[in-house]
Order: C-alpha cells, then sequence, then structure tokens
C-alpha cells in the first residue's frame, strides 16, 4: 500500500529524507514493514511469523549450506539504501559479504548480490511490480521471489538498459518443489510452505 504522494520523486532529496525519517520513526510503533520508493512510502502489512517468515528462514539456511564462509544470507536488518535514487527497501533475505553488512546505518545496495523476498497477502504488487523496478534501478544483479500464495516464483537476472530504465532481462520461473538456482547456488524448494486461504486478503491500514 501506497501512502505517500507518487510527484515525490520531484521534489528532490529533501522530501526523501524526511520520507525516510517517517519511515524510521514508525518502524517500531506500527506492524509491518515501510519502505521508501519512487512512488513514495509503501507499507507492507505483513503478519508475524506463518509462511511469510518460515519460507525467509527457511531459504536463508539452506542458501548459507552451500555458500561459502565469507558470504551471508541475510534476513535482519538494517535497510538497502540509495540516496540521490530516492530508495530504502529492506529485502526479506539478501546475500552479501559479511565485510559489506559491517557497516553502519544503512546497507549499500550494490554489495548486495541477491535481493530475495516472499510476497505477502496484502500487497504482493509491491514484489512484483515496485521492487522490480527499484532492485535493477539499485544495481542488484539478482532478484528472486517466493510466492506462498501460488506455491512458484521467478529468479531475474541480468539487467540492461531501457526507456523506462534498467531492467532484468531474464526471467526463470519455478514451482515447489523444484531447485531453484541463485546465483552460483542451487537450493531446494521441497516443503516450503503456502498460505492457506491464498484468496483472503489481509487487513491493510
Amino acid at each position: 500500500m501506497t501512502i505517500a504522494p507518487g510527484n515525490a520523486r520531484r521534489d528532490g532529496s529533501h522530501l526523501y529524507r524526511a520520507m525516510r525519517d517517517v519511515v524510521q520513526s514508525m518502524g517500531d510503533t506500527l506492524p509491518g514493514k515501510f519502505e521508501v520508493t519512487k512512488e513514495g512510502i509503501v507499507h507492507d502489512m505483513m503478519s508475524p511469523g506463518g509462511p511469510h517468515e518460515v519460507t525467509a528462514a527457511h531459504v536463508s539456511r539452506r542458501l548459507e549450506k552451500v555458500m561459502p564462509d565469507e558470504l551471508l544470507a541475510h534476513n535482519g536488518t538494517p535497510d538497502v539504501e540509495d540516496v540521490p535514487e530516492g530508495i530504502m527497501r529492506h529485502p526479506d533475505v539478501m546475500v552479501i559479504p559479511w565485510a559489506d553488512l559491517d557497516v553502519e546505518g544503512s546497507i549499500d545496495p550494490r554489495t548486495v548480490l541477491a535481493a530475495i523476498e516472499i510476497v505477502s497477502r496484502s500487497n504482493p504488487e509491491n514484489d512484483w511490480v515496485g521492487k522490480m523496478r527499484d532492485y535493477p534501478l539499485l544495481g542488484i544483479p539478482i532478484y528472486v521471489i517466493f510466492d506462498p500464495r501460488t506455491g512458484s516464483g521467478a529468479v531475474f537476472t541480468d539487467i540492461h538498459s531501457t526507456p523506462e530504465g534498467p531492467r532484468y532481462a531474464v526471467r526463470k520461473n519455478f514451482v515447489y518443489g523444484e531447485d531453484v538456482t541463485i546465483g552460483e547456488w542451487t537450493i531446494s524448494t521441497n516443503g516450503l510452505p503456502r498460505y492457506q486461504d491464498h484468496g483472503a486478503e489481509e487487513a491493510e491500514s
């Protein structure tokens, strides 16, 4: 759910910083995840626990079993941020070198090797549309979506220039039960949970 005006991008970094301050002040007091995009502030009303969090935990653990020790499949804080682009996102899981995580404040998105999102029932467009636009702008080379609504997902790679800006050129779909390759690493999707009633939408604020 976008809760800030779509013309925010025209008002420069001052408005972006104001929106970022609002997001950071709300993060500890209201449920869900707040992010800043080209369109304004996005509020994703994720339920605590459940298939969303379980999927993120499984993906993180399975990746770390096959990755070298110097890499982390991180599913905590902080955000990734590009002030000139006016974007602050919070991937559910990000593959990043340990050394690049050891910073004060937000992560430089260009140190992120892959961003992984678990689609929420409340705002699937945030992952399938908004982040599809923002992550290539941030220079993140691999974007992976797991969708517990449908038991499927996709891996996006190969950023290229288009008239609308950078976009991913390659999409590889998968369904739960298949192996999925993320960069140099292949993991199983067996046993990932599904939303029990994916036709019902969670309440949004």
